[in-house]
């Protein structure tokens, strides 16, 4: 359990550094991942041996969606179980991190393009706990979550993440948590442990967004849904695709771009991440 005590050594702020930090979009996938010992689970936890150790991580999840922009700025935000239907361990998990209002009020100050709430009520959602408790056990880390505002399409929040980069600069590991392709209207559950099975426009949309990424051609994706019906088969609602433009928006001139758990689950969802740097 964090102490008060150690979360203060966070508190006077976080002064730049030579080497940038680098920058992660997550599928995350099912809240299942945040218990069980899976190949997901098990890389988000070697993805925190290959990376230098953030002084903090900020974390744009699929699963805050709010009008207007907030970010979390307590000193110990709770762990929430946001979903259902799952077995009593997943609610029982409690991941302590401290949070940082320091580092949440200058954050909210970088992004001068959008008006932020310090936000003392929401807290870390399954798009957050469930992959960072792998990488960060300890839960020693303060850990911050920046809300998606619904209002706004793709372009601004690409254009948002730019605003961020000075975090980069910091020590801040910033997450993307969604999932590229993500239609659980379609999912065939029936399929959930053949991650070799795809349907046709999933596995499709995952190689063309894989292929896009790699090129640094990112304006198709900003405008994903003129690349045809497969997209919008791909991404039939935004909350999980938009955290996504987050990670692409922060790349730097000089950053390397890698994939990693790049399976397909129940057909219609990947677990597609992207490492920058």
């Amino acid at each position: 359990m964090t102490t008060l005590s150690a979360f203060n050594r966070f508190t006077s702020g976080l002064a730049e550094q030579e080497a940038l930090m680098p920058v992660l979009f997550v599928g995350h996938g099912s809240p299942m991942n945040g218990i069980e010992d899976t190949e997901f689970s098990r890389r988000w936890i070697q993805m925190a041996g290959e990376t230098p150790t953030p002084k903090a991580v900020l974390v744009v999840s699929a699963h805050w969606f709010t009008k207007g922009t907030k970010i979390t700025a307590m000193d110990f935000p709770e762990t929430i179980h946001d979903f259902g239907g799952f077995p009593k361990e997943l609610f029982a998990v409690q991941y302590p991190a401290p949070g940082n209002p320091v580092l949440a009020k200058e954050t909210a100050e970088l992004l001068h393009s959008a008006h932020v709430e310090l936000d003392h009520d929401w807290g870390l959602d399954h798009g957050t706990w469930t992959v960072v408790r792998h990488m960060y056990p300890d839960a020693n880390i303060p850990v911050l979550q920046l809300s998606i505002d619904y209002t706004k399409g793709p372009q601004y929040h690409y254009d948002l993440a730019k605003e961020l980069y000075a975090l980069r600069k910091k020590g801040v590991l910033i997450i993307g948590s969604g999932n590229m392709v993500h239609n659980l209207r379609m999912a065939a559950w029936d399929k959930l442990n053949d991650q070799q099975y795809g349907y046709d426009w999933a596995l499709q949309m995952n190689d063309k967004f894989k292929q896009l990424i790699a090129d640094g051609d990112y304006n198709p994706l900003i405008n994903y849904q003129t690349i045809g019906k497969e997209a919008l088969l791909a991404v039939p609602t935004p909350e999980h695709y938009l955290p996504l433009m987050y990670t692409l928006g922060l790349k730097g001139s000089n950053d390397t771009t890698s994939f990693f758990n790049d399976k397909t689950v129940a057909g219609s969802l990947t677990m597609t991440s992207v490492k920058l740097g």
